[in-house]
């Protein structure tokens, strides 16, 4: 069995002198790109293309580990995203979507979760509100629900759905058949607007799901279950970009929920879980573009925090 993530692999346009700088990005393909580097067994699930960025992407993934058995392989081109940094090194961006590889899913290729029974879905970021391949991803993650619990990242971009009664709207309905949800502020004040973060968080738990994670910077994590609230501060580093964190505190989690399960993920646990993520997340931050740490960077790390 084999962890599944899924959701976009896209190129990243960075700001360079005195051309851009293109590397491989896209929050899921960072999450099982942190995971893979992390040890563990990970099948990358998107559409990637033949174009010379999708090579490129195909590569990266490979050399960190990441199984592309059940991706599949189109000659659209890959998305691209364009990255502005502010001066705190937070990133945002713009998207040419329509039309590429990057969501071109269908129910003809997505893998059969009765077959492969996969240990958990990691699935999130644009690929679930895009259409037409939105629809098809829900219907195919309700099956794979059957077998493995989802851990859902939205990873709210308003640019891309500025209707925000419609993006909460698709954000809700994969709340619903999801174990565990991971927000960070910035998702919610986009999302919505002067809600208090604990009162979202405890929406979810409405919802059913079981564990919300919020990130809050250079604040630290906060996770939320029915027995309490845990908080944890952040790790100081000289921060080079924020590209990949929240991305990087998805892998813990999901590890985290294989390794222990969602359920023992209360209390002191929990604390050590959030703990580690604000640790794998500060290394991610101390370098240029999603490059999460490796297991032994981050049991160094431990060690001396």
């Amino acid at each position: 069995m084999s962890i599944w993530v899924c959701g976009e692999v896209l190129i990243d346009l960075l700001p360079g002198n005195p051309d851009r700088l293109a590397v491989v990005g896209g929050g899921p393909a960072n999450t099982a790109k942190a995971l893979a580097r992390l040890g563990h067994d990970v099948e990358f699930i998107d559409g990637i293309s033949t174009d010379a960025y999708g090579k490129s992407a195909r590569a990266e993934l490979l050399r960190d580990g990441v199984g592309l058995e059940l991706a599949l392989t189109s000659d659209l081109p890959t998305c691209t995203a364009t990255v502005s940094l502010s001066s705190d090194g937070s990133a945002s961006y713009e998207f040419l979507i329509n039309g590429t590889a990057t969501f071109a899913f269908d129910n003809s290729w997505l893998p059969d979760p009765e077959r492969y029974k996969p240990e958990v879905l990691q699935i999130g970021t644009l690929v679930t509100i895009i259409e037409p391949g939105a629809t098809a991803l829900y219907e195919w993650a309700v099956k794979v629900g059957e077998f493995a619990p989802i851990v859902f990242d939205p990873n709210i971009r308003p640019s891309v759905m500025p209707d925000l009664i419609k993006y909460r709207a698709e954000v809700d309905k994969w709340l619903k058949i999801s174990s565990v949800v991971k927000f960070s502020e910035d998702d919610i004040a986009a999302l919505y607007p002067k809600e208090d973060p604990m009162g979202i968080a405890k929406s979810c738990l409405d919802k059913g799901v079981l564990l919300v994670v919020i990130t809050r910077g250079a604040n630290g994590l906060v996770g939320v279950t029915a027995d309490g609230v845990v908080e944890v501060p952040g790790i100081k580093v000289a921060v080079v970009d924020t590209v990949g964190a929240g991305d990087t505190v998805g892998a813990i989690i999901v590890e985290a929920v294989i390794q222990i399960g969602i359920l023992n993920l209360t209390g002191l646990k929990l604390r050590e879980v959030l703990h580690r993520a604000a640790i794998a997340a500060a290394i991610t931050c101390s370098r240029a573009g999603a490059q999460p740490p490796r297991a032994f960077e981050l049991t160094e790390t431990l060690e001396r925090n």
